[in-house]
């Protein structure tokens, strides 16, 4: 790959992670800012969830098999970034629900699309793709940077008002006109018969006859309800706590996960599949025991901490869990299976995760406004190490690991 193409796709990588860590971490706040309940949020940010579920069926059936990648990366960041910068000025209900869900309809597929535009230019996907992606986690990073840099020199109170939605949109205009600059990627499926079950990977199912899989595949979709609770409330939570330049503190996690993915090989040779899987759900748990006890003054390490475990909660079961996928299933199912599991956890899981969190807040909430966080992180707590027992006792396939 040559030096020019890695550096377009590694522009195109960081300002599609850009655009998403702009307006996703601090949306919880800012939507309690107008008070919205609990479950308000919750329902907003399922609208996240429900667009990863529709996004195959656009990029399977009609993307990927009538117009180049490119071009089409370009035609959704130009119309998502309209609709989330007029969303940005709704402040009811309903309006900012559908506008979220008009916004997110045009946004999911784009990762997608990022990721085959990249795929199509490399020789060695194995070597090449993680030096392109991390881009988009330095992407991620910067977003949350760029808004405390605001918040300390411009706009004390920017979390909780549109400016985020308002940086996601300029973003992705920005990339949208970019994108008709990057290397042609024509349709990988011209003239073949994609069917409903191919897009949500419906092949995968035989390999659920096998126990242990059905239990990976159960618990993989029980674990990623909790997951909803850090992403949806946590921003809002530290600003409750009154803690200073949240969006970039927040950011330590992406940074942290970079460095676990980087060291995931040598954990995945001395601990192998189940005891990775493992840790990554007892993470969660920590996580947020931690959550539940820490505060701004002798525990505030608690605090940090807990966002450290970002990169041990997500890579170590959700990146393990596809390279266990990728074991499991024959090259034949490969595809179909890593599909599959990206709809059980990211679509229906998190989505899942995303009205029972919102459900926990209000409960969890007086009448006068005040949350009970303590409470509402002990509950996710609480269910993880429920799901990470049932995994420990039930699990016991054996997978090669020293290859990975």
């Amino acid at each position: 790959m040559k030096k020019s193409i890695y550096s377009q796709l590694s522009v195109m990588m960081f300002l599609e992670f850009f655009i998403w860590g702009a307006w996703f971490v601090t949306l919880g706040t800012y939507l309690g800012s107008i008070k919205f309940t609990g479950s308000q949020i919750g329902y907003t940010y399922l609208m996240n969830n429900i667009a990863a579920i529709i996004s195959p069926f656009f990029v399977g059936m009609i993307a990927d098999r009538y117009f180049s990648s490119e071009k089409v990366l370009a035609i959704l960041h130009l119309l998502g970034g309209v609709v989330i910068f007029f969303t940005s000025s709704l402040t009811t209900v309903s309006g900012l629900i559908l506008g979220l869900l008009l916004y997110n309809i045009c946004y999911m597929p784009t990762i997608a699309l990022a990721n085959a535009i990249s795929f199509h230019q490399m020789e060695k996907p194995d070597e090449q793709f993680p030096k392109v992606r991390v881009w988009g986690t330095i992407g991620w990073i910067v977003a949350g940077l760029l808004i405390t840099f605001i918040e300390f020199n411009f706009y004390q109170g920017v979390e909780a008002s549109a400016i985020p939605m308002k940086m996601a949109a300029v973003a992705s205009i920005v990339l949208g006109i970019y994108a008709f600059t990057l290397p042609h990627t024509p349709p990988q499926n011209v003239g073949k018969e994609v069917s409903i079950g191919d897009i949500l990977g419906l092949k995968a199912l035989k390999l659920m006859k096998e126990w242990s899989f059905l239990v990976f595949v159960v618990s993989s979709l029980l674990i990623s309800i909790p997951l909803a609770f850090y992403y949806n409330f946590t921003n809002m939570f530290l600003n409750d706590l009154g803690m200073q330049g949240v969006a970039a503190k927040q950011s330590m996690g992406q940074m942290s996960e970079v460095i676990f993915m980087i060291l995931m090989p040598w954990f995945f040779v001395r601990l192998g599949v189940k005891r990775m899987l493992l840790v990554g759900m007892l993470s969660w748990v920590l996580r947020y025991i931690l959550f539940a006890n820490g505060d701004l003054g002798a525990t505030a390490w608690m605090l940090y901490v807990g966002i450290l475990l970002h990169g041990v909660c997500y890579d170590f079961f959700f990146v393990t869990g596809q390279i266990y996928v990728d074991k499991k299933a024959g090259k034949e199912i490969r595809a179909s299976a890593q599909g599959f599991i990206s709809l059980v956890t990211y679509g229906i899981g998190i989505g899942l995760g995303s009205i029972i969190s919102g459900k926990v807040v209000d409960y969890f909430t007086s009448a006068s406004g005040h949350k009970n966080w303590d409470a509402i992180w002990w509950s996710p707590a609480i269910f993880a190490a429920l799901i990470a027992l049932l995994f420990a006792f039930t699990f016991k396939d054996k997978v090669e690991t020293k290859k990975a």
